[in-house]
């Protein structure tokens, strides 16, 4: 059976280090609930039998509703689906909490925390997408009976094999979906054990066939699993058999264009069209709720941030990874410890708690951030280093 892995999210640290390590299901459980969005995580029935339940992030403004529903649908990280930590979709759920929107994050089965084994069909793309789809019919089903969701102002949205997923599900007439996004969607099957290419491509062409909701499909130029070429097969497949659909080509994203609905500074490519999109399928898409962005750390005098030698505590490994950082994309964010540990993460969501969990693993001792994205917040300390254990990353 080949190996298959998406990248679902911007990858963001490389790790080093120590023996204090956490795995990462006990990291990501150091990462806080975003109260400006009522976060929570809930579990929710699927499964043939109801029998498996979805670790699931729901966010939803202040007060009863009924709120319109926006379910977003996750890719997969490299390695087992079990280790994959729980997606949040920050950046997408606040757009659409400050509509007025409630927003779930499902993981689907044998994912994270969720229930049951996941199941690999290898390259056989169709049977990979519609056994994803039925979980995310699932939610849909459960969400519905909700008192705080409006059952008839539903979409779907999902990213690298969640946007596969969900183009898979456009195939099921479901009551209250109005339509269905798709971010650089697919799956890819690493090595040459088969046409994985002409797999997704006859995939589609069977979705569209099928097709019964409008759906919008996005993907950048310099996406480095679905590159225009592919990506026009599949559409031209989908379209050609009476599939719904808009494509949107946009040009190249940062290093790698499948990592866009996951970074801070996707929202100014995404978001104009799925406004468009929301109203063309009689969606909700003015802002009803204030959602306050994250307290900016303040910059302080301490040092330039090119200054390596003057990053406190570290032992040569670190300084070592601090010039390396400084490398890296904003957002970002360096955190240190008295124990000479040292954490950092680059792009994608909550970068500063990220960079603090990723050294607090490492370190017997508090973290404090050092810098955030190009300048120094550190302010002095008197405390002195305990001892050089080596730091690690999120």
């Amino acid at each position: 059976m080949p190996v298959l892995s998406l990248v679902h999210r911007v990858i963001t640290a490389i790790a080093l280090a120590s023996a204090a390590l956490l795995a990462p299901s006990a990291r990501a459980q150091l990462l806080p609930l975003d109260a400006r969005l009522n976060e929570q995580v809930i579990m929710v029935p699927a499964g043939p039998r109801m029998n498996v339940s979805l670790e699931t992030t729901l966010y939803k403004p202040a007060g009863p509703g009924p709120f319109p529903l926006l379910i977003i649908n996750h890719g997969k990280s490299p390695g087992s689906p079990r280790a994959q930590q729980r997606d949040r979709f920050v950046y997408m759920a606040t757009q659409f909490v400050r509509r007025g929107y409630a927003v779930m994050v499902p993981m689907r089965t044998g994912f994270a925390h969720s229930g049951g084994t996941y199941a690999d069909f290898g390259c056989n793309m169709k049977a990979n997408g519609y056994q994803q789809a039925g979980d995310i019919a699932d939610v849909v089903t459960y969400a519905r009976d909700l008192p705080y969701i409006d059952a008839d102002h539903i979409v779907i949205a999902g990213q690298s094999y969640g946007g596969l997923a969900s183009i898979a599900l456009s195939t099921q007439d479901l009551p209250g979906v109005r339509g269905i996004m798709n971010f650089a969607g697919g799956l890819k099957v690493h090595g040459n054990a088969c046409d994985w290419q002409g797999s997704l491509v006859s995939a589609f062409a069977e979705f569209g066939r099928k097709n019964r909701v409008e759906t919008l499909w996005m993907y950048g130029a310099n996406d480095s699993y679905f590159g225009p070429a592919l990506v026009n097969r599949m559409y031209d497949a989908f379209s050609a058999n009476g599939g719904k659909v808009q494509l949107v080509s946009y040009g190249p994203f940062k290093h790698d264009a499948h990592t866009m609905l996951g970074s801070r500074d996707g929202q100014s490519v995404w978001l104009p069209e799925v406004e468009r999109f929301l109203r063309q399928v009689g969606m909700p898409t003015d802002q009803v709720y204030a959602v306050a962005e994250p307290a900016p750390q303040p910059a302080s005098n301490y040092a330039a941030l090119a200054d390596i030698a003057a990053v406190p505590f570290l032992p040569e490994k670190g300084r070592q990874q601090y010039k390396d950082f400084l490398t890296k994309q904003t957002p970002r964010a360096f955190a240190v410890s008295s124990s000479g540990a040292w954490g950092w993460a680059e792009e994608g969501e909550m970068p500063n708690e990220r960079a603090l969990a990723a050294c607090q693993a490492a370190s017997r001792e508090p973290c404090r951030l050092y810098s955030v994205d190009d300048y120094v917040v550190w302010t002095d300390s008197a405390e002195p280093p305990k001892d050089t254990m080596t730091g690690g990353t999120n």
